[in-house]
């Protein structure tokens, strides 16, 4: 069965008014699940919370006409089967975990735009060419243990059961034994890693002002930003604050103020869309009358660029370690993340700039800040991310909010996708 799929952003049709009510209702039904008093949302890896939406999607699933099922790290699926059964499977959806008091906008939106895409595509058209899956990703924020892309990389080879032995919660809950209790483990479910994928698409909240300054609706994105993440120590000497002389002082707390004065100045002559951000400060022995004698910070660095990024960091590194030398300080430097910058496949993107045009949707190609389950699917496949409007570019926060218009827009163009792609077979 075919036909041609068509949307637009002022089409004020039964289609479009339906997509919109279901999509509000689908995301407030979501946000039930690890509700806080606060407002905002908790669903923790391998929670009571997370297992319950997990359950709860599953059935969702099966009720939109999908066959779901999990995976042994507990990624959930649900599939609508195509009748060229030798075609690799088209994919949607993103992470069903959130951050400590989060909102219900991030990973959720994807998981239920994706739902309903595929429920819309088979009551209209029937069954595709090409099979078509939704996948609630089991963990991506890194929020209880830390481990990031957890369901993205085990479904793309990228992590590893090694990689948990020795992981543990802040409460000392060991992340297999989290597991375990969730339902999920080695040997429980089939595999994780999957090679039948042919192309992964992510919708996703913007987590950023950009979408709606510009009073757009769609954000394509080109890359995602390579980040580079530094733990920054800095040793001097501790002695009493009356008695010590100026000049004579090898204060370490005044070596890394000026440090972190050079790295935002730096990144400010840098310029867009470089960004620096010193995230964590401790000073030691942190009391009023005595000379810091150690401090350690945090450097969090991004850019779409490697080359951009390489060079950056060399400079600001560098420039550290003139200045503990100048003061007679000791400063070590321990990298302790490396994403390299990752570009989404330009086939897709392209589409998805075709459609719309097509349909006069206002859109905008650009970068993504944060990373995304998409970057671990394009090492694998070619992979898209969309993005839609964020409310005062507010993310992680119970204030979090995209407008079920902006919502139902995104839906409508990943609808249309996935109809290129599954019913009419258009190359990938």
């Amino acid at each position: 069965m075919e036909g041609k799929v068509t949307f637009s952003l002022h089409d004020k049709c039964e289609i479009i008014e339906s997509i919109t009510e279901e999509i509000e209702e689908f995301m407030l039904w979501m946000g039930s699940f690890g509700k806080q008093e606060e407002g905002g949302v908790t669903r923790l890896l391998y929670s009571e919370a997370w297992r319950d939406a997990q359950l709860a999607l599953a059935a969702a699933m099966e009720q939109a006409g999908l066959e779901a099922s999990f995976d042994w790290v507990g990624n959930l699926f649900g599939k609508l089967p195509g009748t060229e059964t030798n075609k690799t499977s088209i994919m949607t959806g993103s992470h069903v975990d959130t951050v400590k008091n989060g909102g219900m906008y991030d990973g959720t939106f994807g998981i239920a735009a994706g739902v309903i895409a595929l429920k819309y595509l088979k009551q209209h058209f029937g069954m595709p060419k090409r099979s078509l899956e939704v996948v609630s990703l089991c963990e991506e924020e890194g929020s209880r243990f830390p481990m990031t892309y957890w369901g993205s990389g085990s479904i793309t080879g990228r992590r590893h059961v090694e990689e948990i032995a020795l992981l543990t919660d802040e409460n000392g809950i060991s992340f297999r034994e989290a597991m375990e209790a969730a339902g999920f483990g080695s040997g429980t479910l089939r595999d994780s890693r999957r090679q039948d994928i042919g192309a992964f698409i992510e919708l996703h909240v913007e987590q950023g002002i950009v979408l709606e300054r510009k009073n757009l609706n769609i954000g394509i994105v080109e890359a995602i930003v390579g980040q580079r993440r530094y733990t920054i120590e800095v040793t001097g000497e501790a002695n009493h604050a009356g008695t010590t002389p100026m000049m004579w002082r090898k204060d370490a707390l005044g070596g890394a103020s000026g440090m972190t004065q050079y790295l935002l100045n730096a990144a400010r002559e840098q310029g867009a869309p470089l960004v620096a951000t010193v995230g964590r400060f401790e000073v030691k022995p942190n009391v009023a009358n005595v000379i810091p004698e150690k401090v350690i910070f945090t450097v969090d660095v991004r850019h779409p660029d490697a080359t951009v990024l390489e060079t950056f960091c060399h400079r600001f590194l560098t420039e550290f370690r003139k200045i503990a030398e100048e003061q007679e300080l000791h400063v070590q430097t321990h990298l302790w993340m490396n994403a390299s910058p990752v570009n989404m496949d330009k086939g897709l993107s392209a589409k998805i700039e075709r459609i719309c045009k097509s349909h006069d949707i206002s859109h905008l190609s650009m970068a993504s800040g944060a990373g995304h389950d998409a970057q671990m699917f394009q090492h694998i496949c070619p992979s898209a991310l969309i993005f839609v409007p964020s409310h005062l570019g507010i993310s992680h926060s119970p204030q979090e909010y995209t407008s079920p218009a902006d919502l139902a827009v995104g839906t409508a163009v990943l609808i249309e996708l996935l109809y290129l792609l599954g019913y009419k077979e258009e190359e990938i």
